[in-house]
């Protein structure tokens, strides 16, 4: 079985097919999704994208924003996607295509396919946290993604972890890479993306500023651990691929945890940025 699967972002639109016999993504194409143009136009590329395929029977939507994935609707979604918020995009697709649509959270996406064929695989529980232009976050318990009473569950980005701070409470505001990167480039100009401050990893003042972020990455984990007792954490975006953090946060995190509490393990997604596409295609071909 085969279904057209497609992961929306603020800035981009992830596409492919998801065949659930090879349990491959195949066609990948990555495409602006224009989001400050408003939700409008997002669908209208997104439907653009899907008219773009064919030979499915199902699709598949991973997106940005808070999902009542029952329905298919988006329940809230901040700046990055204007007018985003209450978008039926369940219905829209099911008209224009006459297929099944099944839409879910991008991150509760990306934790259904690491649950299947990634770094979850085997583990009833687990957290899945995301690190990109925010931090995103999944709950799974007893093999399920816990959604919680309005579909919101795991909005681990808004969790207050410096109350007080000038640079803001939420913990993304802190913990995102986009703020790592930020700061960086504002320290030392002409490292201004994650690949440019991995690859001066050996430089005291970038090595300085990387630590302390993810000392900022820990009160949030730390908090988590002891509230959920997980047995795993998988770390997700493309930030976590570098081979620094993983280990830091490793050798870091026990200093930050209960001494009962310091088992869980510590990986990074398997599925990369293609973990929400695998999880909707899955949700969709299991449907």
């Amino acid at each position: 079985m085969k279904a057209a699967v497609i992961d929306i972002g603020g800035t981009a639109i992830k596409s492919g097919i998801f065949d659930s016999e090879t349990k491959q993504i195949t066609h990948k194409n990555v495409t602006p999704s224009e989001a400050q143009k408003g939700g409008a136009r997002v669908m209208e590329i997104a439907q653009n994208i899907i008219a773009g395929y064919s030979g499915f029977v199902a699709i598949g939507i991973s997106t940005t924003g808070q999902v009542d994935s029952t329905r298919g609707v988006i329940i809230y979604a901040g700046e990055t996607a204007p007018e985003y918020t209450g978008m039926e995009v369940g219905d829209i697709f099911t008209q224009r295509f006459g297929v099944p649509v099944f839409v879910d959270n991008d991150v509760n996406a990306a934790a259904v396919g690491e649950a299947a064929y990634g770094a979850g695989v085997g583990e009833p529980n687990f957290l899945c946290l995301t690190y990109g232009t925010g931090v995103g976050g999944a709950i799974v318990l007893d093999g399920k993604v816990h959604t919680g009473a309005s579909f919101s569950a795991g909005e681990v980005g808004i969790m207050v972890t410096h109350a007080g701070n000038p640079k803001g409470i939420f913990y993304e505001q802190h913990a995102a890479a986009s703020i790592l990167v930020r700061d960086m480039r504002e320290a030392i100009p002409h490292i201004n993306s994650g690949k440019k401050i991995f690859a001066n990893i050996h430089v005291p003042e970038v090595k300085t500023m990387v630590d302390a972020w993810i000392g900022d990455i820990m009160c949030g984990l730390a908090s988590l651990v002891h509230i959920f007792n997980p047995s795993l954490m998988v770390l997700g975006g493309g930030i976590m691929q570098a081979d620094y953090i993983i280990p830091q946060i490793r050798a870091r995190l026990n200093d930050y945890v209960d001494p009962g509490m310091r088992d869980v393990k510590i990986v990074p997604a398997a599925l990369g940025n293609d973990a929400g596409m695998y999880g909707v295609g899955h949700i969709a071909c299991e449907k």
